[in-house]
């Protein structure tokens, strides 16, 4: 099908999707991104009805007492319903998780409900990443899960809260990094047996490493105990911000992107994890396989991209029906500055990849903006939907609009 704008209609910058599709129903989707079009910062909930083609936009009740609203994330349960996580805040104050949660695929909503607040400039809960449960083999299956990085002036870490009622509360949290590296954003997969694999990469202050802690009791306890430390998945360079690039000003942060197989395949229960990298003296994205998040394989490159070029912000899909496993990316390999989404594709459990071009249109990402723009977002995002195709979404500034945009294709 056609690569889709979803938000090009709208007024002000749309950017950070993320997307989720009802496995039982695949033509049904939500989408949410960061939404200027009614001026403040808040969350455009977008819903399609007709696997893509077409998409209807309202935004999320902001709660009170909160200016403004970012990060969103969104995952889906069974029936019929999507879970919402969102990072808001007041500036740099007041840092706060909430959730919404839609049990009828994304007519109505629920209130925000609060996850864990924040407090003045001394507490600030930020990026929050959602994963639920959906394997059949698991018996937590509904339970839902997110991850979210409390921010200090030095320092930072990693939490994890989880929900066993579709997100409409949510359980003490558990601290599963240690408070003293600097964190960005978490990541979470849930394994064929209903593992909760928690991720994460520490960029500093020395020896930058992707990490992991796994939990087999649903979320309750996490593994190895947070004294010890945790399993290591890989050595880390992280990608230099803003990258190297004449009139590049984007940042660019080193985040880790895991991914689970549930489905009944030759490499059901297989564990990878993905993250963009500059060892080689460019930044591309590399990956990982584990079979039980224990021990993992040698990283390596699976873009397949010209050496000096700029690949980042991948997100792992992995087929819940066949095992498929696809990594979107932005890459600036066809003239070295303007960017394109591309997805790199495995149809043997990570043995070898081949990538193709999603965008039909290379972007400027400064799009209109008279000087290199600080911020294009964090994230893009990928999913499966029945039987095995993808649905990615991703921010362009591809003309006629030129302004931050919400794309959506496979």
């Amino acid at each position: 099908m056609p690569v889709v704008n979803i938000t090009g209609a709208l007024g002000g910058n749309q950017f950070e999707p993320s997307i989720a599709a009802n496995e039982l129903l695949p033509n049904i989707m939500c989408a949410v991104a960061v939404d200027t079009s009614t001026g403040p910062t808040l969350i455009g909930l977008y819903r399609s009805v007709d696997t893509g083609l077409t998409w209807t936009t309202t935004i999320l009740q902001q709660p009170a007492g909160y200016a403004g609203a970012e990060a969103p994330t969104i995952d889906y349960t069974f029936p019929s319903t999507f879970i919402v996580t969102v990072h808001v805040f007041n500036g740099d104050n007041d840092g706060t998780i909430i959730s919404y949660a839609s049990l009828d695929d994304g007519v109505t909503w629920t209130p925000p409900v609060f996850v864990n607040k924040g407090y003045g400039t001394i507490v600030h809960n930020d990026e929050p990443f959602i994963a639920v449960d959906r394997s059949p083999g698991s018996p937590y299956r509904g339970n839902a899960y997110v991850g979210y990085t409390p921010l200090a002036t030095i320092a930072s870490s990693i939490f994890v809260q989880r929900s066993t009622d579709q997100g409409l509360s949510w359980q003490t949290p558990d601290r599963i990094s240690d408070p003293r590296g600097i964190h960005d954003r978490s990541s979470i997969t849930v394994g064929f047996s209903g593992e909760v694999y928690a991720g994460y990469i520490v960029t500093g202050p020395a020896s930058p490493s992707a990490l992991l802690r796994i939990s087999y009791d649903g979320g309750i306890s996490y593994q190895p105990p947070v004294q010890r430390q945790s399993t290591f998945i890989s050595s880390v360079v992280p990608a230099p911000s803003p990258l190297p690039v004449t009139n590049y000003a984007f940042r660019v942060q080193t985040n880790l992107s895991l991914g689970a197989d549930i489905s009944n395949g030759a490499n059901s229960g297989s564990v990878y994890a993905t993250w963009n990298d500059a060892r080689n003296g460019y930044t591309d994205i590399f990956l990982c396989k584990s079979s039980d998040g224990l021990l993992w394989s040698v990283p390596v490159s699976i873009t397949g991209a010209p050496a000096g070029s700029q690949n980042f912000f991948p997100s792992i899909t992995v087929s819940p029906f066949t095992g498929t496993v696809r990594v979107i990316y932005y890459s600036n390999q066809i003239n070295g500055f303007l960017l394109d989404v591309y997805v790199a594709e495995s149809f043997d459990g990570g043995a070898t990849f081949t990538n193709r071009r999603l965008t039909t249109t290379s972007f400027n990402p400064n799009g209109n903006s008279p000087m290199p723009t600080v911020l294009i977002g964090d994230y893009i995002t990928a999913t499966t939907y029945a039987p095995d195709n993808l649905a990615a979404v991703w921010m362009a500034t591809t003309p006629p609009t030129g302004k931050l945009d919400v794309y959506f294709g496979n």
